[in-house]
C-alpha cells in the first residue's frame, strides 16, 4: 500500500546571521470578549473576571481581563510563525506586569515586537526578546524565547520531510 499523503516541508529560515536588535516579527492582535469566552472553554479557566464586568468591578479590577496564558500564547505566535516550526522553541518565559483589560465593544489591542536578543551559540540556540504592550504599556516583561535560530532541519527527521 502506498501512502499518497503529501508531507509538508516546513520552511526553516536561518536567523544566525542577524545582529542583536534585529526585528524578526511584529504583530498587533485585537483580543475580544469572544476570544476570552473561547479561551475559557478551551483552558477550563472560567474565572468570572474574564467575562463578567460586575465581578471584575466587585473585586477592584478596571474591567474584564484577558487570561494571562492567552496573552502569553498570543505573544509567542508571531515568533513561531517567523521560525517556521514550533519545535524550534526550547524555552519561553515572561513576567506578567499589567493586566490586559478587554473592552466589551473595542476589545484590546496587544502589540508584539520580537527582536534578536542574543546570537545563537554553537548549539544554534539563541534568544529572542519580546516587547508586548497594550495601550502603550508593557504587559509582559522579560519576555524571552530561547530557540534554535539555525535554518537547517534537525537530524533524525524522516527523509521525506528533509528532502
Amino acid at each position: 500500500m502506498t501512502d499518497s499523503t503529501a508531507i509538508a516541508k516546513l520552511p526553516r529560515p536561518d536567523f544566525t546571521e542577524f545582529e542583536v536588535g534585529t526585528v524578526i516579527a511584529e504583530r498587533t492582535v485585537t483580543l475580544t470578549r469572544d476570544n476570552l469566552v473561547r479561551y475559557a472553554g478551551a483552558s477550563g479557566d472560567f474565572n468570572p473576571i474574564h467575562y463578567r464586568d460586575d465581578i471584575a468591578e466587585e473585586v477592584g479590577l478596571p474591567g474584564v481581563l484577558a487570561h494571562g496564558m492567552l496573552t502569553m500564547g498570543v505573544a509567542l505566535q508571531p515568533v513561531v510563525d517567523a521560525l517556521g516550526d514550533p519545535g524550534r522553541v526550547v524555552d519561553y518565559q515572561v513576567r506578567f506586569t499589567r493586566p490586559v483589560v478587554v473592552d466589551p465593544q473595542d476589545g484590546a489591542e496587544v502589540s508584539i515586537v520580537a527582536k534578536i536578543g542574543q546570537l545563537a551559540g554553537e548549539d544554534g540556540i539563541g534568544r529572542i526578546d519580546l516587547v508586548v504592550s497594550c495601550g502603550g504599556q508593557t504587559v509582559l516583561a522579560k519576555s524571552q524565547v530561547r530557540a534554535n535560530l539555525q535554518g537547517e532541519v534537525p537530524a533524525g527527521l524522516p527523509e521525506e520531510i528533509v528532502a
